[in-house]
């Protein structure tokens, strides 16, 4: 297959709706190819304030001082698929990217814009260094490892035991106990459940309470097809979300709330309980930290399939992807790709910036404490449940933001349901 062919075919497998077009149109920024015998172009997610971003651009520094290479650092934020494709397709994408396995570039390998690393994995000695589980959920449906796993994602849920105890309660363990907890705090002016109401964070504890009635095989199904109506128990678990919202167990005009909105609210002490992924803990001062013990979220008192509190937990965070450019300078990228998975390195982001890593390490958090205490959960304290961005349809992302937030204001279980399928059906 020729190159032109691959960028048309990704044009017409990976992109959807024309949203490419504007970049297109007035784009004058696309992602240059890095050039020079000794030089190697990287577009990474890993930027602004997101954990972990200094310490990826330190240890780019630090690997050009030693190797005397030159890597050019090129940063985007959450449009970087697109702005990547886009790249692509003008022929300039850069050798390596840095991104999250979900929506859009869950096609990328598929359509030629990215090559599978499957036989690399062991011709640069990196099989042992990467947790099994981890080279699992990132190998396609075909076999094809679609990119190195580097950080991964674990979202369990803070309780301020500080403002527990001003109430008078403890720390949760099931639904009934939660909706009283949150009744207690309420009483005490103190905010109970804070979450995204309005984005992807709210959206994953709605699908999360969800997975409260769901096996992990009907999740697969449910998350993939968007058929609500046709399971029982994902039936089961949106008047669950329902019961719990009536209750008052979220803050008020919760889904007006962001992600970044949640984590001021938690930090400062206006609502007792968070659900936050590790790299959002990373974020949370030492001094809120000290009154805060992480777990998970309450277990459905009754006809649920959980045998703990639930969290969520995936392989899937940033992955090391090499485009169709980096394809003819695999020499230059193995010693840039080894080197991010040295133990040395690996330490770096863990303890430097509460990450959690997909290399095989015993290293844990010492300034993060939350981090290290959400690292240290088992499976006799809380039970995994999926995070389904790898089973959404990218075109359904949006759509189905807004209808969890329309379901955190006070739409029923049945329009909920109906919203739901109606964000499948359209995409």
């Amino acid at each position: 297959m020729t190159q032109g062919i691959s960028r048309r075919t990704l044009l017409g497998a990976a992109l959807s709706g024309g949203l490419i077009t504007p970049f297109l149109a007035g784009c004058g920024a696309l992602v240059p190819a890095s050039s020079g015998p000794r030089s190697i172009s990287v577009h990474t997610q890993l930027s602004g304030a997101v954990a972990g971003a200094q310490v990826f651009s330190d240890v780019v520094a630090d690997y050009q001082r030693r190797s005397g290479r030159t890597v050019a650092l090129l940063k985007n934020g959450s449009d970087l698929p697109i702005v990547f494709e886009t790249s692509t397709l003008a022929g300039k994408a850069a050798d390596v990217a840095v991104v999250n396995m979900m929506g859009r570039t869950l096609s990328w390998t598929g359509a030629g814009a990215t090559i599978p690393v499957t036989d690399l994995l062991d011709e640069w000695d990196l099989r042992d260094k990467i947790l099994p589980q981890a080279i699992k959920e990132w190998t396609d449906d075909e076999g094809r490892l679609r990119a190195f796993p580097f950080t991964r994602t674990n979202w369990p849920v803070s309780f301020n035991t500080g403002l527990l105890e001003e109430a008078g309660v403890e720390i949760p363990t099931t639904s009934d106990e939660l909706i009283a907890v949150a009744d207690a705090l309420r009483s005490k002016g103190i905010g109970p459940v804070t979450v995204g109401g309005s984005d992807w964070s709210g959206q994953k504890m709605f699908l999360q309470i969800i997975q409260g009635f769901i096996t992990e095989d009907e999740a697969r199904t449910v998350f993939s097809t968007g058929k609500l109506s046709e399971s029982a128990g994902a039936l089961a678990g949106v008047e669950h979300f329902v019961e719990l919202r009536d209750a008052g167990v979220f803050v008020d005009n919760v889904q007006g709330y962001t992600s970044d909105s949640e984590l001021t609210q938690f930090n400062t002490r206006k609502a007792a309980i968070v659900p936050a992924m590790s790299s959002a803990l990373a974020l949370v001062p030492a001094e809120r930290a000290k009154e805060v013990t992480v777990g998970g979220w309450p277990k459905p008192s009754s006809g649920g399939v959980l045998a703990h509190p639930s969290v969520i937990k995936s392989y899937n965070g940033h992955g090391i992807w090499i485009s169709e450019n980096g394809r003819e300078k695999l020499d230059l990228i193995k010693p840039f790709v080894q080197n991010l998975y040295t133990e040395r390195v690996t330490d770096e982001f863990i303890l430097g910036s509460g990450r959690d890593m997909n290399r095989v390490t015993d290293t844990v958090s010492k300034d993060f404490p939350l981090v290290a205490q959400g690292s240290r959960l088992t499976d006799d304290d809380v039970t995994p449940v999926m995070l389904p961005d790898l089973l959404i349809p990218d075109s359904v992302f949006e759509p189905m933001v807004k209808v969890t937030a329309m379901a955190y204001g006070s739409a029923s279980a049945e329009r909920i349901v109906d919203s739901f399928e109606k964000a499948y059906d359209a995409a």
